[in-house]
């Protein structure tokens, strides 16, 4: 594993997962997310939380990073988005029991799914753009 790189690949794919969260979910699903307000907190207690939620972004951007830099071997950001993608589809599993059990409207179902693909396939083109093995010589 190239410590740097992955550093670098991590820091990337944190911001950008950080940032497309905030615009996705934060604002592009803001109306959506209102239409079932009981189930999500209130503003002021949100704040509170909000290390949490920076916590579980730098979470998902370093196993994406580590699981790039471990298990794809031909590396660029083709391979870095297929895995993206896969991993995008294991959280699309985990929203998918969520709506089951949950009352979220199809909206939100739609928008999460979504996201989830554009997210993850971005964050792991990103990766596999950084993380890129050297070239032999």
């Amino acid at each position: 594993m190239n410590p740097k790189k992955f550093v670098i690949a991590f820091i990337v794919a944190f911001v950008f997962i950080f940032l497309f969260g905030f615009v996705w979910y934060g604002h592009l699903m803001h109306n959506a997310h209102n239409e079932v307000p009981q189930l999500w907190r209130p503003e002021a207690d949100f704040h509170s939380y909000f290390p949490i939620l920076i916590l579980g972004h730098a979470v998902m951007a370093f196993f994406l990073t580590w699981l790039y830099a471990k298990c794809v071997p031909a590396g660029g950001a083709g391979a870095g988005a297929v895995l993206g993608i896969l991993i995008a589809f294991m959280f699309i599993g985990d929203t998918l029991i969520t709506f089951a059990v949950q009352p979220l409207t199809t909206k939100i179902l739609c928008g999460w799914v979504v996201g989830n693909l554009l997210e993850f396939g971005i964050a792991g083109a990103l990766v596999g753009a950084i993380y890129k093995p050297s070239a032999s010589v």
